[in-house]
């Protein structure tokens, strides 16, 4: 019942790392489209069914992500940085399979790269060492980005209770990651490994939650002080993150630079 209960919230903060906004300097928020990006239009197929399991995720967020993403940012810089590096260096594990499926093979190459250097110089990624190589770090590439540069529809938009958003295709796509497609996984919770536990999964799932609510606390606030209706503007930067990263396009909805604490700071 305990193992049960962990992975449960677990899933529950981990949703928040599905799609991402940027706040300018005023706080506003930024959004940009491409007009191929605005001819194609999703169904929103359950939309009553979908504000109501919002509103819910909504007030769960407030009474419980919000306080403790807001405790994480009292910690020291460095600690941050740190984390987050070391997570943005174990996302590797499902990104360079995905730039090989969609033939991005100078990327996976130049992520390989990354991942070994960091790994071990970096003192299992913490320091971002294949940066100071001239290896910058690139975007994260997914199952359900692979899916999608595949030619694969969204289908439904649609909203899962903590989860929070996502589309038939997203969903078909994380499936990918218990089925073999995150070594992170395999090597922690799917085999029995001397070296990792299923904590280890649980709790870097946990912290990867939490790293991400934290840097984007004042875009969701600025978005939702600046939203007529919070929930269309939701779908709308979901929808068009996920189009943005299937592009690999610059031109869509902003995102922001996960290490940039520095203008968090500032704020």
């Amino acid at each position: 019942m305990k193992k049960i209960l962990t992975v449960f919230i677990i899933i529950v903060i981990s949703h928040f790392a599905k799609f991402s906004v940027h706040a300018g300097s005023d706080g506003t928020l930024e959004i940009r489209t491409t007009s191929k990006e605005q001819n194609t239009e999703v169904k929103d197929c359950f939309e009553t069914v979908n504000r109501g399991i919002f509103a819910f995720n909504q007030g769960l967020d407030k009474i419980f992500f919000k306080p403790i993403a807001k405790g994480y940012r009292y910690l020291p810089k460095p600690i941050r940085s740190g984390s987050g590096n070391a997570l943005n260096n174990l996302s590797n594990v499902v990104t360079i399979p995905n730039n090989i499926l969609q033939g991005q093979f100078k990327e996976a190459a130049i992520n390989s790269l990354r991942f070994t250097i960091n790994t071990t110089l970096g003192i299992a990624g913490i320091f971002d060492v294949a940066s100071y190589y001239g290896l910058k770090k690139l975007d994260k590439e997914d199952y359900g980005q692979t899916l999608g540069s595949w030619g694969v529809k969204e289908g439904c938009y649609f909203v899962l209770p903590v989860l929070g958003p996502t589309t038939v295709r997203d969903t078909l796509g994380s499936l990918a990651n218990f089925g073999g497609g995150d070594a992170w996984y395999n090597v922690t919770v799917a085999n029995n490994t001397k070296y990792f536990e299923n904590s280890d999964y649980y709790y870097s799932r946990l912290t990867a939650g939490v790293d991400f609510r934290a840097k984007n606390l004042e875009a969701f606030d600025s978005l939702e002080n600046n939203s007529m209706d919070l929930y269309a503007s939701v779908r709308s930067l979901y929808l068009q993150d996920r189009k943005r990263k299937i592009l690999n396009s610059d031109e869509t909805t902003e995102t922001m630079n996960d290490d940039d604490w520095e203008e968090i700071d500032a704020q």
